[in-house]
């Protein structure tokens, strides 16, 4: 009998397993991308398993105390990657971003967290308010403000229903009082600049101004801006008086600081930040509080000496108090001193020395004020010339390198903006 002949086995379809299409998110990409892509996938589900979200924020906040915001930039998107909702990276994201000049990333960063939490932490919109500009930036720090007093309130609930062993204000985390002020500083200050033209600006400015002091009575930088809006009205008188009550509050902390070569973080934080005092220096030469200018410009000097404004202010004052101790011997009708020859030979050599070395530091940075330069050109004029082949001023110091990248050209013209 002959065998049954055994059919082929046909080919049947394999039946689908009801799994995830691992590539669904590789359609359109190049090779080199999905295998970039999967490389970080990789990374991601590595630091998930090696690194909590919290040891990574940890990272991330060492490296931006150095001012390493590059790799704190790595180690914050890290965090995000295992946890994308996390509020605090985002935040950490978007001031990495802002230091690092990349603005369109950290509005990016910040927007998102402002749609993941819009009614908590009042940081995102202070953020967005400093990379904004007019009416843009007064609704960001309008909100920010709304945040922080509603934070501030619960705050203070907490606190009576606590009793008195609740002590929040030593928490640095949690929102003050100072900040509310803070940020009334910031609105009145566009509406002294980017506004000034609006209808009632100056009633703006100065009603904002009014409520950070409410918020923070002797707030060195609230008192300067009052100042300045006292100047602005020609309300000089005034102007002076919370010039000088705002100085008082720093200027010997900053003058202990230089005197010791101190950095303690204590004394450091009564001191307004570099851009604040050259407003403050500014200021003082238009009120003719010319020593306390010196003083302030000395403090600046012994900071950051490749700050071409610095120079050309402290030579400018030099030359303002020669010409201010003229005037007063004029004034006298009397003969001049030889103590007083001296003192104007030195005034007159060191507004040389400084202007000399503001135009050599301008060609060297290649900054951008033309009104400036005139200003120093026409000094140096009227004062003999430059001082030709000066040798140890900072500006000049052999190992000074020309500014030839963008990086550090923008971190030296930034305080000349006005």
């Amino acid at each position: 009998m002959g065998g049954q002949a055994k059919g082929k086995k046909k080919n049947k379809p394999k039946r689908k397993e009801n799994r995830p299409n691992r590539d669904a998110g590789f359609v359109g990409l190049t090779p080199q991308e999905r295998v970039k892509l999967r490389m970080h996938e990789k990374a991601k589900k590595k630091t998930a398993e090696k690194y909590s979200v919290q040891q990574l924020l940890e990272k991330t906040e060492e490296c931006i105390d150095s001012f390493d915001f590059e790799m704190a930039g790595l180690f914050c998107q890290r965090a995000l990657d295992v946890e994308p909702t996390n509020l605090q990276a985002l935040d950490m994201l978007g001031h990495i971003y802002s230091e690092l000049g990349d603005v369109q990333k950290a509005k990016g960063a910040f927007l998102h967290a402002v749609e993941l939490s819009p009614d908590v932490g009042h940081s995102k919109y202070m953020y967005l308010g400093q990379i904004h500009t007019g009416q843009e930036a007064v609704d960001y720090y309008t909100r920010g403000i709304q945040v922080l007093l509603s934070a501030l309130d619960k705050q203070a609930q907490t606190t009576a229903q606590a009793g008195a062993a609740a002590r929040p204000d030593e928490d640095p985390e949690l929102p003050k009082a100072k900040d509310v002020c803070v940020a009334y500083c910031s609105i009145a200050e566009i509406y002294l600049t980017d506004l000034c033209m609006e209808e009632g600006a100056a009633d703006k400015c100065r009603e904002f101004i009014e409520r950070a002091l409410q918020y923070h009575h002797d707030n060195p930088e609230a008192l300067q801006l009052m100042a300045s809006y006292l100047f602005s009205t020609e309300r000089n008188q005034e102007g002076r008086e919370y010039l000088l009550k705002s100085v008082g509050l720093w200027l010997p902390a900053q003058k202990q600081s230089v005197a010791s070569s101190s950095t303690e973080e204590g004394m450091q934080s009564e001191i307004p930040p570099y851009e604040s005092r050259i407003t403050t220096a500014k200021l003082l030469i238009e009120s003719e509080e010319y020593e306390m200018a010196v003083d302030v410009l000395e403090g600046l000097l012994e900071e950051d000496d490749e700050v071409v404004q610095v120079w050309y202010l402290s030579g400018w004052v030099c030359y303002l108090q020669l010409e201010k101790a003229k005037e007063q011997q004029q004034r006298e009708g009397r003969e001049v001193t030889e103590e007083e020859t001296e003192e104007w030979k030195a005034l007159k050599e060191a507004a040389r020395s400084y202007l000399t070395n503001a135009k050599k530091l301008y060609s060297k940075l290649r900054c951008d004020d033309q009104p400036m330069l005139e200003h120093v050109e026409q000094l140096l004029g009227e004062l003999g010339g430059e001082i030709e082949g000066e040798e140890g001023d900072p500006a000049l110091d052999e190992d000074y390198e020309p500014c030839s990248d963008e990086e550090e050209e923008e971190d030296t013209e930034a305080p000349m903006e006005h």
